[in-house]
């Protein structure tokens, strides 16, 4: 009898156990909406001391405007827009301005990270140039750009492309030197050829750290866009940070940085999605 009731007990935990099984499913529910309500309440403690930081006048009211100001402001500028140009029409400049500039950077940095990690002469030829352009910062290139290519779109699409692609590159190459050899000896042991071992082995293997790169990257690439739209542009976020930022029209700023975080926060969590759909083993492995 107690045999059985060990066995009975085992199987019961076995199942609670099982993925699919509806216990894992209402625990997972449980920990996703306790990390919203996490996130909620960091939030909102975060604007409740700024408001006693507003209220007990520690920088003057035109420096840090309270949270109702800036939320006036917002809707003050989302109705009639500032500086001659619509809010919407602001974030959807930025966005395209950033979509294409980042799309650009891992079509182009995927396949050259692939190359450079299994080719030592692509690798040498490319390094050289990788490693000079990585640690200059973005607003060195915008003069050369405006000269080349003026103030249109094109520059800023390569200003964003140039910042991001190192770290497209840097993390597919980091991904594939972590392929395990014995996944890649055990398939030459079952007479895989090389393009086999390529495509069923190395590229999944690098396909989490090349979405790594991507998430960093998205980051860059809003960097790079509003230093672009510092300087040269008549739209988009940037642009509004800092036409407002010249009037010292601080509310708007601080409308503008907070539009900026929670649309790149947003893409983040797009690239996210996106790696649990292709990459559902990260993390099982």
């Amino acid at each position: 009898m107690r045999v059985r009731a060990l066995l009975e007990h085992g199987k019961t935990i076995q199942r609670s156990t099982v993925p699919g099984e509806p216990g894992l499913g209402l625990r997972r529910v449980r920990a996703r909406m306790n990390s919203y309500w996490l996130t909620a309440a960091v939030l909102l403690i975060a604007v409740l001391l700024w408001q006693a930081v507003s209220m007990a006048g520690v920088f003057p009211a035109f420096a840090l405007p309270s949270p109702v100001a800036v939320w006036q402001s917002f809707v003050d500028i989302l109705r009639n827009g500032y500086g001659g140009q619509s809010l919407i029409g602001d974030i959807l400049i930025s966005c395209f301005r950033v979509a294409t500039g980042f799309v650009g950077a891992v079509a182009i940095g995927v396949p050259v990270g692939l190359m450079m990690s299994r080719n030592k002469i692509v690798f040498d030829i490319i390094d050289p140039l990788l490693q000079f352009i990585r640690p200059v910062p973005p607003l060195a290139y915008i003069p050369l750009l405006v000269v080349w290519f003026g103030i249109g779109e094109l520059p800023k699409a390569i200003l964003i492309l140039v910042g991001t692609i190192p770290v497209i590159i840097i993390g597919t190459m980091s991904g594939v030197k972590s392929t395990p050899p014995l996944r890649i000896a055990v398939a030459r042991t079952l007479g895989a050829t090389n393009a086999q071992i390529f495509r069923r082995i190395v590229l999944p293997s690098a396909l989490p750290e090349i979405f790594t790169s991507m998430r960093v990257g998205i980051g860059v690439a809003w960097t790079c866009l509003v230093a672009a739209e510092l300087i040269a542009a008549s739209s988009g976020l940037g642009w509004l940070v800092q036409f407002a930022g010249q009037a010292l029209q601080v509310a708007i700023v601080i409308v503008g940085i907070i539009i900026i975080g929670l649309i790149g926060y947003a893409m983040e969590l797009v690239i996210r999605k996106l790696e649990s759909w292709i990459v559902p083993w990260r993390g099982h492995d």
